[in-house]
């Protein structure tokens, strides 16, 4: 079947957490097909039933759900080249060897587990890499036939070229050159007539149409063993973008294994989703110019493969902190206040506290929601905490002046009504008695928040805080701190 658009695919397979590094690789092929008004293609690829994780699928459809990539063709919309999950596809995948047998580029291996491991025992001891050493490839049809009609159990291997170069060309790393004599003779179809990984991949590909490859670039090395097959085939070889690793830190890849970063966690840690898609697109892609925020939409227009870095990217926490920082801040207060309000009652439960009131103070000061409970944790009750939390050489206070602020502050709050104890009235009743008395706004403000909060530091400031707390609590904390430093 010809398609006369861009085709990508995203084939994962269902192994568990969705990790960032699949995740971005889902993303760019979705915006290599979208910047080219091309077909994204969700392809499950679950043949290796030993890895596989019972509610795996179901993780991979929400991820790419929540995070906008959605895909034109897959298993549970179908499409013109379906099926779309490698297990209901196998039948096919012998009929394609077979045809490489009768052109001469694939054969029969017969040998066995033990002879494989004698030759590869021998090869260690000698120094030399583990590789097949081609003892049966070159058995005549009649040997071939003689084996088959005995019934003895046989592979079909790649019969690669064993001299010269194969060169292949990725939109990263430009064009690589492989020696022949370094290319091993790959399984194709193993003993149970199923294909391997590489084999099966090729077909699929081929079969669905998929013109631009976008992967990792471990697989670099296997792509001189694909086009070798695409070359016998006569199919066209399609477009390769290799991207590099994204690392935990200089020497260590992130890892589903190690239970490194995965779409979930992030989330569960109060990490925005358009946040983390938005970060994931810069980890190993530069856009032009300093922009860093993009939205979906954005980003396809935007993306272009040659901002693709050849160099591993290294996930950088404070980076992502910063760009769900610049998220938080752009959501309207009361789309903050519904995701911040599961995080605030995590430490609050407190009914007087005026939670919403709370939340426009933790907006411009909150980068994860995760942050939410430790800063709030004083809401409820004061925690116990040391009169030299009141001196502060910035605001030149000392536990001395900071008795003399808060007598000085608490007639100017009880006498505002409770009704209006709102921060814009307490906020000119408290800088009115600072205007009165000829002092810094520190010299006062600094001890009705400590006095406040208990904390050194906080979402807000004195005003602010005795707004979320009401009259009541907040004059019944300023009277204890008044007898605390008495």
């Amino acid at each position: 079947m010809k398609f006369d658009k861009v085709r990508t695919r995203f084939a994962p397979s269902p192994t568990g957490y969705m990790h960032v590094g699949n995740l971005r690789t889902a993303l760019y092929a979705y915006l290599t097909a979208k910047a080219q008004d091309g077909t994204f293609i969700l392809r499950i690829e679950d043949t290796d039933q030993e890895r596989y994780v019972e509610g795996a699928v179901d993780i991979i459809y929400n991820t790419l759900r929540e995070t906008g990539l959605n895909w034109d063709e897959g298993p549970d919309i179908g499409g013109p080249v379906g099926p779309y999950v490698q297990s209901e596809r196998m039948g096919m995948f012998k009929d394609y060897a077979l045809q490489l047998v009768e052109k001469g580029a694939a054969y029969y291996c017969f040998c066995d587990k033990e002879r494989l491991e004698e030759v590869r025992t021998i090869q260690q001891a000698s120094g030399m890499a583990p590789r097949y050493d081609g003892h049966c490839r070159n058995l005549t049809p009649e040997e071939v036939q003689e084996k088959l009609d005995a019934g003895i159990p046989y592979v079909i291997r790649q019969k690669m070229p064993q001299e010269g170069t194969v060169t292949f060309h990725d939109e990263i790393f430009g064009d690589i050159t492989v020696n022949c004599e370094e290319l091993d003779d790959q399984i194709l179809i193993k003993t149970d007539g199923m294909p391997t990984y590489n084999f099966a991949n090729v077909v699929d590909d081929h079969t669905m149409g998929i013109t631009h490859v976008i992967r990792g670039n471990e697989y670099l090395s296997s792509a001189p063993k694909y086009n070798l097959l695409y070359e016998a085939f006569g199919w066209d070889i399609p477009v390769y973008i290799h991207c590099p690793p994204v690392m935990k830190d200089a020497t260590h890849k992130l890892s589903k294994r190690n239970g490194d970063a995965s779409y979930e966690d992030l989330i569960a840690k109060g990490y925005l989703k358009d946040a983390v898609l938005n970060y994931i697109a810069l980890l190993g892609w530069s856009p032009k110019g300093d922009r860093e925020i993009f939205t979906l939409e954005e980003l396809v227009k935007e993306f272009d493969p040659s901002g693709i870095s050849k160099s591993p990217a290294i996930f950088d926490n404070q980076k992502l902190r910063y760009i769900n920082g610049e998220y938080i801040r752009a959501l309207s207060p009361d789309e903050f206040y519904e995701k911040a309000l599961p995080w605030m009652r995590q430490s609050i439960h407190s009914e007087t506290a005026d939670l919403r009131e709370l939340s426009t103070v933790l907006q411009a000061r909150c980068e994860v929601l995760s942050d939410i409970p430790e800063q709030v944790d004083f809401i409820d009750a004061v925690p116990d905490y040391d009169v030299q939390l009141y001196v502060s050489k910035k605001m030149k206070t000392t536990p001395e002046s900071s008795l003399e602020a808060l007598k000085a502050a608490l007639p100017v709050l009880e006498a505002i009504p409770a009704e209006n104890f709102k921060a814009p009235v307490i906020h000119d009743a408290l800088f009115e008695l600072i205007a009165k008395l000829g002092v810094k706004n520190g010299w006062l403000l600094w001890p009705v928040r400590v006095a406040v909060s208990g904390k050194q530091f906080t979402p807000g400031g004195g005003v602010e805080l005795c707004a979320v707390l009401g009259k009541e609590e907040s004059l019944s904390r300023i009277r204890a701190a008044i007898q605390k430093l008495s």
